[in-house]
């Protein structure tokens, strides 16, 4: 399935055999202060900069009916956030997998987008439109 959006992630992770578990990490561009006049120059013209994590949640597909519900959460933490980045864990025949469980997958794609391996997981913007980068 080509997820597009926010919404086909949902439909995915609520369609797979075994049940889901989604892995949400919210993330800030910031300029590094080593950066070039370049770089600066890029980064005020809306392109390039550093991922920052600023903060991370996981859910089952059943507690979001949709990205508002998502974006509406990650607004309590009065926290500015360009894109949450996405993944999904499977369970087993037997049990869900817990927020427990989640615990060391979600801190490893916190480790990973920190130094820039984004490529398991699926970015959205503020809409939730996945966007491409790089």
């Amino acid at each position: 399935m080509n997820i597009e959006n926010f919404n086909d992630l949902l439909q995915a992770a609520r369609s797979q055999p075994l049940p889901q578990r989604l892995l949400f990490v919210f993330v800030g561009v910031e300029l590094p202060e080593d950066s070039t006049p370049e770089q600066r120059a890029q980064f005020e013209a809306g392109h390039g900069g550093a991922l920052v994590p600023l903060m991370c949640v996981d859910k089952s597909p059943d507690e979001l009916a949709s990205f508002d519900v998502l974006k509406a959460e990650a607004s309590q933490f009065g926290k500015s956030w360009a894109l949450v980045f996405a993944a999904a864990m499977s369970g087993s025949v037997l049990a869900p997998p817990s927020s427990a469980d989640a615990d060391k997958p979600l801190q490893a794609m916190v480790e990973a987008i920190k130094r820039g391996d984004i490529a398991a997981y699926i970015p959205f913007d503020a809409q939730g439109q996945a966007v491409h980068l790089g």
